[in-house]
């Protein structure tokens, strides 16, 4: 009688992504395929030790999975975390978990290797390894520099450069994790520039985020300007920068304009990024940049971009949308700790 063998347990790195809402988590392998992936909402006003438990749920949930084998822990965290120690400083959405280290927390818990980084620093090295950065290497161009942008709530950056000695790009951290934060940028000097909710004038964020969108359009509207536009119906408090696009999507001319603001912006912080890192590939992410390719004005961003340019060596850069998408954090936590790991 032939002897039966047991299968062994498929590896996988324990991937979260922690943000603003939600805790979400998920098992994926080598190759970037998500083997398992749940999500939970965060305890609206919950304590230190409501969050930990979400979390500590979802990790049993995770390691109670049949058939694969965690080989190790990336977590992508909304807001500003120290690579080294893995402690996190004033998270604006993830108060609760302010000034803890979840990478000696849960290294001492479960015995396993653990990174932590801020989701847009992860979400860059998720494009580079599963996403855009696979696809262009794939059709004959690895890139060899990548910056990352996230248009959403607010915008976050993360670069993966090329740098010498080492055998592929890797993620730029500068000495606290802090590089790339293209969002608060200066993209407007004038006196009376937008209040950034970093308390700063003038910030890119503060100019062409998902919030931002929104704020432009709420004032003028509450001045009486544009009673024609689609977005006068809409209640002040309601409106939102994805009802702006839908309004633009449909011609309305306030919202296009509210939008074509948005792309100056973008543009005058991008041309920043490309001086600063030269990047032979940018990747939009985030919500606001989903609406940004629906209305197609990704050229127009490029052409920004290269108006602001010094050389022709500087335009040699492709502008393609995210790839990954929602799950460009979950990825790339996955991605820095494949990356992290000698497996």
């Amino acid at each position: 009688m032939k002897e039966m063998t047991a299968q062994k347990p498929v590896p996988a790195m324990l991937a979260v992504d922690w943000g603003g809402t939600w805790c979400r988590m998920g098992l994926i392998d080598r190759h970037g395929e998500v083997l398992w992936q749940a999500r939970r909402p965060n305890p609206r006003g919950g304590s230190r030790t409501d969050y930990l438990s979400l979390g500590a749920s979802l990790l049993n949930e995770a390691f109670s999975v049949e058939d694969i084998r965690a080989l190790g822990i990336g977590i992508a965290v909304a807001g500003p975390v120290d690579p080294d120690s893995g402690i996190l400083y004033q998270p604006p959405n993830l108060m609760a978990l302010d000034g803890i280290s979840l990478k000696r927390m849960w290294r001492e818990q479960y015995g396993l290797p653990v990174l932590v980084g801020n989701d847009a620093n992860y979400a860059a090295v998720g494009e580079f390894h599963f996403g855009a950065g696979r696809d262009a290497a794939q059709a004959g161009h690895p890139p060899r520099s990548l910056f990352y942008v996230t248009v959403s709530t607010g915008i976050g950056g993360g670069a993966v450069m090329r740098v010498p000695g080492l055998p592929e790009p890797s993620l730029l951290l500068g000495a606290n994790g802090l590089t790339a934060e293209v969002g608060h940028t200066t993209v407007d000097t004038a006196v009376g520039a937008p209040l950034c909710q970093c308390g700063k004038r003038g910030c890119l964020e503060a100019v062409s985020s998902g919030t931002a969108i929104a704020n432009y359009a709420r004032a003028a509207l509450a001045e009486g300007r544009h009673r024609d536009s689609a977005l006068a119906a809409i209640a002040l408090e309601e409106l939102s920068s994805r009802a702006v696009v839908a309004a633009g999507v449909q011609g309305d001319a306030f919202a296009n304009a509210v939008m074509s603001r948005a792309c100056e912006g973008l543009a005058v912080g991008l041309a920043n990024m490309v001086h600063l890192f030269n990047p032979d590939l940018i990747i939009l992410g985030g919500g606001v940049s989903e609406g940004l390719t629906q209305l197609n004005l990704l050229p127009t961003i490029r052409q920004g971009i290269h108006d602001r340019l010094m050389s022709e060596l500087h335009k040699a850069f492709d502008l393609v949308p995210s790839v990954l998408g929602d799950n460009s954090g979950l990825l790339g936590a996955a991605a820095a700790a494949w990356e992290g790991s000698e497996l």
